[in-house]
């Protein structure tokens, strides 16, 4: 088979992919058809990596079964061992990878193409070249693109997963926990100065062609500038900067793809990049908050300036009990659930199903209230409910269901905190002033399931704890709703 009919095949292969990517992000809109846009993407990438192999120029096959192989068993592994409270964490890593995969193939292709400069060889039929070298200036600008953007992801995507998975060290003799903000004297000087580092090696990347000294400098100070952005946020703005650094790495893969000459690569990567940042901005809505706001300034700053936790709750708090819950419960045509982290953290999901299925076994209709930053990444309570076999047709975005929670009998938060606080609509002094939140406190009851009264990644007191029209069970998710589930059956 001649070369040109390679070329045509490998392009039909890469067209495929494209369409494939996109009816696949397309599939990932609504939770009913997401398993399938996945499987699409999966579908699409495998497609991709088939039609790149099997039009040659594999050096050494040897590699890339290795490849294949520690790839795919570390990818079991990992989808196999790990909860799913802890797939924040790990899609924060994915992202981090890859951006280390993109700066590792742009600095791979800046080194053989220094080789093949340097042994007389071919380095590259552009017109426009750099001082007689032979590098394209497209090829040169994209290398640094994709080893500053890189690099960046994969450091910042690090400190991200550490602090989703509230990683602690000591420092100074105390012990600091890497979820809180870590604020650095001067850090907006000191990031900003940074930044300007990286810019300007940028630049010496590409007026020094002949060398990839450069290129590994950026891929440092572009490492020390992604931890520079990602410390000093907290974990309450985890959902935005996961979001924020999944478009990072389809731009990284998208100026790798420009490097390496690959089309399926720069649809992918810009793909990516586009609905990362999409999405990003659909968080930083939901939170009320500006993307300038939640990396250069930190949620929880001001709560000092607020009402301690004793001025709200002392003497207000109605403690209850899974009995009395029952008795409550019995009477109840129409109850509404809202999850939180505090859920997936005591993987109590199935519990809340089977609750759920015994409530309405006795009549009631039973619905659950979705916040879009609940939980720490984008759609985790869609994902973990999902995961209980729930109805998609039962969970309800918050615009849907605000409207009418002045009509369900029972509110029952499990978990939640920061997006059920009503201060975001009272107080104009509070750090999530304005943000949007579940209305669950306009319920005739609200029930509120929790270990102790204590703050949300805000850092602020919650009043619906202390409201006249709010119970307390004080309890661990999961026990919690298998006690509700026996008093029921026994009421």
């Amino acid at each position: 088979m001649s070369y040109s009919h390679i070329e045509t095949i490998r392009n039909l292969a890469y067209l495929l992919a494209s369409v494939l990517f996109i009816f696949g992000l397309k599939g990932l809109t609504h939770p009913r058809t997401a398993v399938r846009g996945m499987q699409m993407g999966a579908l699409g990438m495998f497609v991709a990596v088939l039609a790149t192999v099997m039009a040659g120029g594999i050096l050494s096959w040897t590699w890339v079964v290795v490849g294949l192989l520690i790839g795919s068993i570390v990818g079991a592994l990992m989808a196999i061992k790990i909860p799913l409270t802890d797939i924040p964490q790990m899609v924060a890593l994915f992202n981090g990878f890859g951006g280390a995969a993109s700066f590792l193939v742009a600095g791979s292709e800046l080194v053989l193409r220094i080789s093949a400069g340097s042994s007389g060889a071919e380095t590259g039929g552009a017109s426009q070249t750099v001082a007689g070298t032979g590098f394209p200036i497209s090829a040169l600008v994209a290398i640094a693109a994709s080893g500053m953007i890189g690099s960046l992801t994969l450091f910042g995507s690090m400190i991200a997963s550490g602090k989703l998975h509230e990683v602690s060290f000591s420092w100074g003799g105390k012990k600091v926990w890497m979820s809180n903000p870590m604020l650095l004297p001067g850090r907006h000087a000191i990031t900003g100065v940074c930044f300007a580092a990286c810019l300007v090696v940028c630049a010496l990347v590409m007026l020094n062609p002949g060398t990839s000294a450069w290129y590994w400098v950026l891929i440092v100070l572009a490492a020390i500038f992604g931890i520079l952005i990602t410390i000093p946020i907290g974990g309450a703005d985890m959902p935005v900067v996961i979001a924020l650094l999944n478009s990072y790495s389809g731009l990284a893969a998208c100026a790798t793809g420009f490097v390496i000459n690959n089309t399926v690569l720069i649809i992918a990567g810009a793909l990516v990049g586009a609905s990362g940042l999409i999405l990003t901005n659909i968080m930083c809505k939901a939170m009320n908050r500006s993307l300038a706001a939640v990396m250069f300034a930190t949620m929880g700053e001001v709560a000092g300036d607020g009402p301690s936790a004793d001025d709200v709750y002392e003497g207000k708090v109605k403690a209850t009990s899974a009995e009395e819950l029952a008795m409550l419960f019995d009477g109840a045509r129409r109850i509404v659930i809202v999850p939180g982290y505090g859920m997936a953290v005591s993987q109590a999901q199935h519990a809340v199903r089977d609750l759920a299925n015994l409530l309405e076994s006795r009549g009631a209709d039973v619905e659950f209230a979705i916040h879009p930053v609940a939980g720490r990444m984008p759609g985790h309570m869609n994902v973990l409910l999902a995961e209980a076999d729930i109805s998609y047709d039962k969970l309800k975005e918050m615009d849907e269901i605000n409207p009418t929670l002045e009509t369900v009998d029972v509110g029952l938060v499990v978990g939640a905190n920061d997006v059920v606080n009503p201060v975001a609509r009272t107080d104009p002094s509070s750090p999530i002033a304005g943000m949007p939140i579940i209305d669950i406190d306009k319920c005739r009851t609200v029930v509120v399931i929790k270990r102790s009264l204590s703050p949300g990644f805000a850092g602020i007191p919650n009043p619906l704890f202390a409201a006249d029209n709010t119970l307390m069970l004080f309890s661990d998710g999961k026990q919690a709703f298998v006690d509700l589930i026996s008093a029921v059956k026994e009421s």
